[in-house]
């Protein structure tokens, strides 16, 4: 959640002694003159049509807004696949995601500000009354305090910017006195207690009744919090000193920044994820510009364009220098260590980044931010979504998508700086996508797997507070808007806060005298505004000649992360050895290993481990090759567990008054049809008789060409289709016994055979734990008919039912009671579903993205490795070589009633090397402590 302000911050440089307002209006100056240029590689898109969008994102916002109040508020989040409100303590935890909820109507506060912006005052003030009647700031639950900062306090300080604006203009709020600032005053003070801290970084977490370490807080134990979470607070607690004169909340948000600028790596001026807070040290040694450091950078370059301080200016530029020397790899942005920063740290990203080209776009910076925004825009192309995460050769590592709006974002700022009409037409396919895949009757619903189409029970409140409002904005003419945009900085939740806050109650000293700066020369950075002459000189297809190479980038490309090893190919210099080139029968590469540091040792047991000793490398180049090569080897193994996976199923429920909207995630079989070679199966569900299938049907008329519906027990996965086969029905679905199990909790699995042939099952088998399944059972109870889609991923709906739904019976959906609309597909892990570590780790889209890179013990100077297998090399001719091609399928048989089933793909062994990774995979994670 990265927010870009108003068009302003885009670097100028003047005088200190100048006033601040003298900036501002330089800084507005200089994105005026950016807007009057585009380019000609795409036609200007007519005033009609951008109206026409722009009222169809004011449809959206309805449809949101509209169903959180009518079916979740006053709960904190709308669930909007069974149109009720998300509170905290009566759903299934979801670990540190539910740290945003405090029973405090989070979702309203959050859209306070979009109200206005989509020139909704009425609502807005309707909405204001609300939160002073209803909202309770002294709840006993314990809340992140960045998520709170950003959220709460960010949604209430632009909340009360825009009231005293409206109220100013003599129409609306007249009767407004300041009531949200003094809320935002009594949050700010139930924050302070978590600064309780020797750095002066907050803690992560603060019970909003009773604060820090008392028993009954349930919290203060913390000893790590991300660079992002202490980072990213001046802005709010900035401005609500300079609201209400109360300077203690900007001299603690300073005081943070102060110490994570000292904390910095002072050799690459580059952060880490996580430190601690306590002591200083970093614990996560990675860095990059996604999730755990994302708004630091953010908040470093608005907080010299909101404070008018220079310092921050020069950290933000110091820090900038280092991300385009180490991190920015065009058009990639790739993690790397920050003691070693020419070593990459992993071989994907995440989501979060999209906020960067952004970013850019306010330091005056634009041909990085086109190229990493068209790059972003082709995986969207080719997903829908963009995945939570994923990897450099552009394949998904996260299947997630919460409706994340930085992508909107940095497409808006592109198309504040550039006019060009391409942008506007990237606007209408995101538009297009919401509608069309996350689009429900009760709002707008995650992606649970943007491979399938699946759907998660949730709408986060950010989807309100951003994505509306820059997709809006990126439509509408200064004329569409009742006040001038231009005059207000976004945070990075997006919420407004007026520039003239820079010159009111100055009383904190703005330079600071406690850090050292690295003395910069001035040529490296940008001092003043980007000129439109050097951005686009004199050639209108400057925008297009950027993107027109990276067109392809997601379909034709092999894998990246070698961007260094084809600049040495140019140079003429060998490449270092690749993971998946590696074959332990070739001489060349075992010589290669030795001068990296890297030797085999041959175990009792015929296993052969890979050990490296950095001081026995040729040279420091060549061990930290060695590394890297380690690396690889563990993201190797990594990317391998997850392809020995078969992809799980979707069912679509499609008819009335479903339409394709409610999308189930499935597990698959390892018999039957396969519903990723073949056709869907479509057809009407019908419960068999005896409901477990497990015995010749009793009902085959009413299963004749149909879909049954069979319960899992007492006998085999095979014999219930068998069974079901032979009574005529089309396909099978198999609801789990365990009364409320869901994938929510539990990892999806392949159903397995019965040790006999299965040949003779012909039709599509698939599974859903007992949430899912209710789903249809209550949809069958409720309308009779129900039919379903049985396919490998979700199918676009049927666009004659959609006519027929549209737009008459908008309003009959959403009255609909939350039986009707009920959907519980939930992400799944294709492992036994009780013995989840014997298949890849389930990872929650919300967490840091390089969670599972955590370190552990070991020598610093050594790495240890027992893989299980190594895959055919892959040629760096430029043929990829697609690994999938390189796996077996492994079956298991299993029976139904036990749930422990092995089951996926393995890579075949080259001479038994690389055996056992597991087993010491802890142990070479901790590479980012081998100081070369």
């Amino acid at each position: 959640m990265s927010g870009a302000g108003g068009g302003r911050g885009c670097g100028s440089r003047v005088p200190q002694r100048a006033p601040w307002n003298l900036v501002a209006a330089t800084a507005a100056l200089c994105l005026v003159s950016a807007t009057s240029v585009w380019t000609a590689g795409a036609a200007p898109m007519s005033r009609e049509e951008k109206q026409k969008l722009g009222n169809q994102v004011l449809e959206m916002f309805d449809h949101a807004y509209g169903n959180y109040m009518e079916h979740a508020y006053p709960a904190d989040e709308l669930m909007p696949l069974t149109c009720r409100g998300r509170v905290r303590g009566q759903e299934p935890s979801r670990g540190d995601v539910d740290d945003a909820l405090g029973k405090f109507s989070l979702t309203l506060i959050d859209s306070l500000d979009t109200l206005v912006v989509l020139n909704k005052t009425k609502e807005f003030e309707d909405a204001v009354r609300k939160v002073l009647r209803d909202v309770n700031l002294d709840n006993d639950v314990v809340v992140s305090v960045f998520e709170t900062n950003i959220r709460v306090l960010g949604g209430l300080l632009g909340g009360h910017s825009l009231a005293i604006m409206l109220k100013e203009k003599g129409e609306y709020m007249q009767w407004y006195n300041d009531e949200l600032l003094q809320m935002a005053k009594q949050l700010g003070y139930k924050l302070l207690p978590a600064f309780n801290t020797t750095s002066g970084l907050p803690y992560p977490r603060i019970n909003l009744k009773f604060g820090i370490r008392k028993p009954e807080a349930r919290t203060g134990t913390e000893t790590d919090t991300c660079t992002a979470c202490a980072g990213t607070l001046i802005l709010e607690f900035a401005a609500l000193s300079r609201f209400t004169g109360a300077t203690i909340f900007e001299e603690y948000a300073r005081k943070a920044l102060d110490f994570l600028w000292e904390k910095r790596q002072r050799s690459s001026n580059l952060v880490g994820v996580t430190i601690n807070i306590h002591t200083g040290d970093w614990v996560r040694k990675d860095s990059g510009v996604g999730a755990g450091i994302d708004s630091y950078y953010e908040y470093l370059l608005k907080a010299y364009v909101l404070l008018g301080d220079d310092s921050f200016l020069e950290r933000f530029n110091t820090h900038y220098d280092a991300i385009m020397r180490y991190i920015s790899q065009p058009p990639l942005l790739l993690d790397v260590h920050i003691h070693k920063p020419m070593l990459n740290a992993r071989t994907w990203m995440d989501a979060l980044l999209a906020f960067f080209p952004g970013l850019q776009v306010l330091k005056g910076d634009i041909r990085p931010a086109i190229e990493t925004h068209e790059m972003l825009y082709q995986v969207i192309k080719k997903h829908n979504f963009l995945p939570e995460a994923f990897t450099t050769d552009f394949r998904v590592h996260w299947a997630q998508h919460p409706l994340r709006p930085e992508f909107a974002e940095s497409t808006y700022f592109l198309y504040k700086a550039t006019g060009d009409p391409y942008y506007l037409e990237v606007g209408k396919t995101l538009i297009e996508n919401l509608n069309k895949y996350a689009r429900v009757p009760c709002g707008f619903a995650a992606m649970k797997d943007v491979r399938t189409g699946s759907h998660e029970d949730r709408m986060d409140s950010f989807f309100l507070a951003e994505m509306f409002k820059y997709l809006y904005l990126l439509f509408a003419d200064k004329e569409d808007i009742i006040f001038d945009i231009e005059d207000y900085i976004f945070t990075t939740e997006a919420h407004l806060l007026p520039l003239w806050l820079s010159t009111t109650n100055q009383s904190i000293s703005k330079k600071n005298t406690t850090s050292d700066y690295t003395e910069l020369d001035d040529s490296n950075f940008d001092w003043t505004c980007p000129n439109t002459q050097i951005l686009f000189p004199n050639d209108p297809l400057y925008a297009q000649s950027i993107r027109e190479p990276l067109k392809n980038v997601v379909d034709k490309s092999c894998p990246r992360g070698i961007i260094r090893v084809e600049e040495s190919f140019r140079s003429g210099a060998k490449p270092p050895l690749r993971a998946r080139d590696f074959m332990a029968t070739n001489p060349e590469h075992l010589e290669i290993l030795k001068k990296m540091g890297v030797s085999l040792i041959h175990l009792k047991d015929g296993r052969v481990q890979l050990v490296q000793h950095a001081i026995q490398a040729a040279s420091s180049i060549d061990a930290e090759d060695g590394l890297r090569f380690m690396q690889e080897m563990i993201e190797l193994s990594s990317q391998q567990q997850k392809e020995q996976q078969l992809p799980p199923r979707a069912v679509q429920i499609v008819s009335h008054p479903f339409f394709g909207r409610v999308v189930l995630t499935a597990g698959p079989a390892q018999f039957g049809l396969d519903l990723s070679k073949h056709k869907e199966t479509r057809g009407f569900v019908a419960s068999s008789k005896p409901y477990n299938g497990c015995s010749e049907l009793t009902n085959p008329e009413a299963v004749m060409g149909k879909i049954a519906l069979i319960q899992r027990g007492q006998c085999m996965f095979a014999e219930k289709a068998r069974n079901i086969q032979n009574a005529g029905a089309i396909g099978g679905i198999v609801i789990d016994d365990n009364e409320g199990s869901s994938s929510d909790t539990a990892p999806l699995f392949q159903m397995a055979g019965d040790g006999k042939d299965t040949d003779d099952i012909k039709i599509p088998m698939l599974f859903l734990f007992s949430k899912e399944g209710s789903i249809i059972l209550d949809a069958i109870r409720e309308y009779e008919e129900v039919e379903v889609l049985l396919s490998d991923k979700a199918k676009d709906r049927d666009p004659d039912m959609e006519n027929e739904e549209q737009p008459s019976s908008e309003n009959d959906f959403q009255n609909q009671s939350a039986e009707q609309m009920a959907s519980g597909s939930q992400e799944v892990d294709l492992v036994d579903e009780e013995s989840p570590e014997e298949g890849s780790s389930n990872s929650h889209p919300d967490s840091s993205p390089a969670d599972r890179d955590s370190a552990a013990g070991g020598p610093p100077s050594e790495q240890n490795s027992h893989p299980t297998g190594s895959p055919e090399p892959t040629r760096l001719d430029g043929e990829c070589t697609d690994l999938d091609n390189q796996l077996e399928q492994q079956s298991d048989t299993e029976e139904d009633s036990n749930p422990n089933v092995s089951w996926g793909k393995k890579v075949q062994p080259i001479d038994s090397i690389l055996a056992d990774w597991n087993e010491d995979i802890e142990a070479f994670e901790m590479m980012e402590k081998d100081e070369l």
